[in-house]
């Protein structure tokens, strides 16, 4: 049998040094094309990897048409609306985080999805880095947590900061509560159960104090920013409860690898019919949290001392 095919969709830094290389290296599959907004970038990085380059309207209708499935490496709003036209084309979807940042764009998406019957993934990075995704299991399975502290600290608009992922004006725009929020949200739901409840403060220039309360009955903490200094950027979430205490393991490798093994979560999904755990509806779930976390915030910023 042939390998499924997969369309790229997205020119950028992430596109380019991580997606386009996991993609066209796979052996299970086979890249089909690349499309981008700006035709001379779709053509640069098609270019590279020796496949048909796509831009405009119909570009997007000729590379759904010559793919099984798409990734996207898009802002999340431009990435919602796309990715509902490609589940309605049959393609299978690997979507990154957030899906999007209205709980309507990312309903969209889960809504055509489920409609087509086509399967998704959700490249939230430690669900899938081969440490991070092993650990979290790990965790998961023994259960009786009690509580969980998360800092996913970064320095991206931090004081001297330069990096190629800067240049990116919806993370500017939302922060780390929507950049790195999924991140640690990825993480502190699998081990603490769905979120019931969220208040959240916002303090300038980036960062966001989340408190939670989950399913499981336990409550977690969850600090966020992109603006942080670069000597006090970090990572990390430790858990607490009957086991002792436990902490996200540091290391998660190569972000090719990682995504390697979400392409490989969306072949076995495609295989079996199982959706993976997180799939759009997580993403979905992920928009729903972080809107009220954003709300609180808001409502919080309004309110006399």
């Amino acid at each position: 049998m042939s390998k499924p095919r997969i369309g790229l969709l997205g020119t950028g830094p992430w596109a380019q040094r991580t997606h386009a290389p996991a993609l066209a290296d796979h052996p299970g599959l086979e890249l089909s094309g690349v499309w981008g907004r700006r035709p001379e970038a779709a053509a640069a990085l098609a270019a590279d990897h020796d496949v048909p380059a796509h831009s405009g309207e119909s570009g997007l209708d000729a590379l759904f048409e010559a793919s099984d499935a798409v990734a996207f490496a898009l802002p999340p709003d431009i990435q919602a609306p796309l990715a509902a036209r490609a589940a309605a084309a049959g393609c299978h979807l690997i979507m990154d985080k957030p899906v999007a940042t209205t709980v309507a764009g990312a309903r969209e998406v889960a809504d055509a999805a489920e409609a087509a019957g086509v399967q998704s993934v959700v490249f939230c990075t430690a669900r899938f880095a081969p440490g991070t995704a092993r650990w979290i299991d790990e965790q998961a399975a023994k259960g009786d947590w009690f509580t969980a502290h998360a800092h996913w600290l970064g320095a991206l608009y931090g004081p001297g900061a330069d990096s190629p992922y800067a240049d990116s004006p919806w993370r500017r725009e939302k922060g780390g509560l929507w950049d790195v929020g999924p991140h640690a949200l990825s993480v502190l739901i699998p081990l603490l159960g769905d979120v019931t409840d969220v208040t959240a403060v916002r303090t300038e220039p980036d960062l966001t104090h989340l408190v939670l309360r989950h399913t499981s009955g336990a409550s977690s903490s969850a600090a966020l920013s992109l603006s942080a200094p670069q000597a006090g950027a970090s990572t990390g979430i430790e858990i607490s409860g009957l086991h002792g205490t436990a902490s996200l393991p540091k290391e998660w490798g190569d972000p090719v690898t990682s995504f390697e093994a979400a392409i490989d979560a969306l072949l076995e999904a495609v295989r079996t019919g199982r959706p993976h755990d997180c799939d759009v509806r997580f993403g979905l779930r992920l928009t729903e949290i972080l809107v009220q976390a954003e709300e609180s915030a808001g409502a919080g910023a309004g309110a006399k001392p």
